[in-house]
Formats: C-alpha cells, sequence, structure tokens
C-alpha cells in the first residue's frame, strides 16, 4: 500500500507542478486576438461537467475502494482500482487546466482564465491521497449499530 500511495503522490505533484508551467506557456504564447464568448461559454459547459464526473469517480472508484481496503488492507485488485481512481480523478482535474491554456493561447485575458487554474490547483489539493485505515473491530461494532438504528 506505501509504494502505491507514493506513487499516487508523486502523479498529484507532477500534476501540481505542470499547471505553474501550463501559466508560464500561456503567458508566452498567448495571443491578443479577437475572442469569441460563444468559446468561452462551451468551454465553461466543458469544465462543469468534468467537475461532475470528476466527483463520480470519486465517489465510485475511490471512496468504494477505501472502504474495502479497509476491510481487506492487501488485496492488489482493490489497490489498483483506488490508485487508478486517483489518477483518473487527478487527468480530471488536470483537464481544468488544459482548458485555461487553451483559451489563454486562443486571445482570452488572464483574468478570464485564472478560474480554470486556481480551481484545477484546488481540486488537486483537497484529493489529497491518503491511506485506508484498517476498521478496528470497536469500529466495525459501531458501524453495523449505525446501520441498525
Amino acid at each position: 500500500m506505501g509504494a502505491a500511495l507514493r506513487t499516487v503522490r508523486l502523479i498529484q505533484i507532477a500534476m501540481l507542478v505542470s499547471i505553474g508551467m501550463y501559466v508560464v506557456v500561456g503567458e508566452v504564447a498567448g495571443r491578443h486576438l479577437n475572442t469569441d464568448a460563444t468559446v468561452l461559454y462551451a468551454i465553461s459547459f466543458a469544465s462543469i461537467s468534468v467537475v461532475g464526473a470528476i466527483l463520480v469517480v470519486r465517489k465510485t472508484l475511490v471512496l468504494q475502494s477505501e472502504a474495502e481496503l479497509r476491510e481487506k488492507p492487501g488485496d492488489p485488485a482493490t489497490l489498483s482500482r483506488w490508485k487508478t481512481g486517483y489518477i483518473v480523478t487527478y487527468s480530471l482535474c488536470e483537464a481544468l487546466a488544459v482548458f485555461g491554456l487553451v483559451l489563454r493561447i486562443m486571445g482570452f485575458t488572464l483574468t478570464h482564465v485564472w478560474p480554470y487554474y486556481a480551481g484545477s490547483f484546488v481540486l488537486l489539493l483537497l484529493f489529497w491521497p491518503r491511506m485506508p485505515q484498517a476498521q478496528t473491530s470497536r469500529s466495525r461494532v459501531r458501524d453495523q449499530n449505525v446501520d441498525s438504528g
């Protein structure tokens, strides 16, 4: 489990660093063209959809896998699904920053695109991976009491 957690954290840190690189590239490569608000609205809609997909992936892959890893800490299939869930979540978070980069290169101002960079960065930090802790017999009893009551 420790190696998987380290791998996921390294991927997350690399993606956080890449957001900073996107900002720099966007500022260097940004053009001053006439921009179309329709493009901004379309990418904004796509971004909202990506955030929804992030929540779905997190619930279906990451949180379910964490619950299963509490029961069976060494299960390789569940650990693989947990790791995959985080990688997909981070890739979707990174997509928001890429949307910002695309908009900046198309000529939108930094004022228009900073929410994409910031949103991506905040979501990557928000979903910091944590090691699922094995359930103790006391917490299992408590969970059973909550479920039955």
